[in-house]
């Protein structure tokens, strides 16, 4: 395994954790233009440029958390089949979409992946750089489920 700047090894927890944030991060956001050029419905344009703002923020954090694997000197993998391999975001149907099941999908698919990043968080206690960078990101995707949430109410 690579060593980070203190010239230990990385942990493989702290490796694997963010890899798999990273796939999901980026898999969201892919999901997010797709659903952003194919909705169509009641309160398009709030919804499309609410798409907008959840994609600007999903590329910031899987940028934060590819730079942070490089720091601990571990390559990150973007790649479309690692991505497509290993995300656990569900796929999101081709076409239109109603504004109302986008709504629905991105309410469950953020909060679910700030439910995986939550459930591994204590592993990440050997690193509380990433442990920091990962509470973040979870904060930041609940909090955007929660404003799908808020719309549909």
């Amino acid at each position: 395994m690579s060593t980070h700047a203190t010239g230990q090894d990385a942990p493989e927890v702290v490796v694997t954790r963010l890899q798999a944030a990273l796939v999901d991060l980026i898999d969201l956001a892919l999901q997010g233009k797709q659903a952003h050029w194919n909705l169509h419905g009641p309160h398009f344009r709030s919804i499309h440029l609410q798409l907008d703002e959840v994609i600007a923020d999903l590329r910031t954090w899987s940028d934060d958390v590819a730079e942070r694997l490089a720091t601990l000197r571990e390559a990150p993998d973007g790649r479309a089949g690692t991505v497509s391999q290993s995300s656990q975001v569900p796929d999101i149907d081709a076409g239109q979409i109603g504004t109302d099941k986008v709504i629905r999908l991105f309410d469950d698919r953020l909060q679910e992946a700030s439910e995986r990043i939550k459930a591994g968080l204590d592993e990440l206690e050997v690193d509380l750089l990433s442990q920091d960078l990962l509470i973040e990101v979870a904060t930041g995707l609940e909090k955007h489920a929660w404003m799908f949430r808020s719309a549909e109410a």
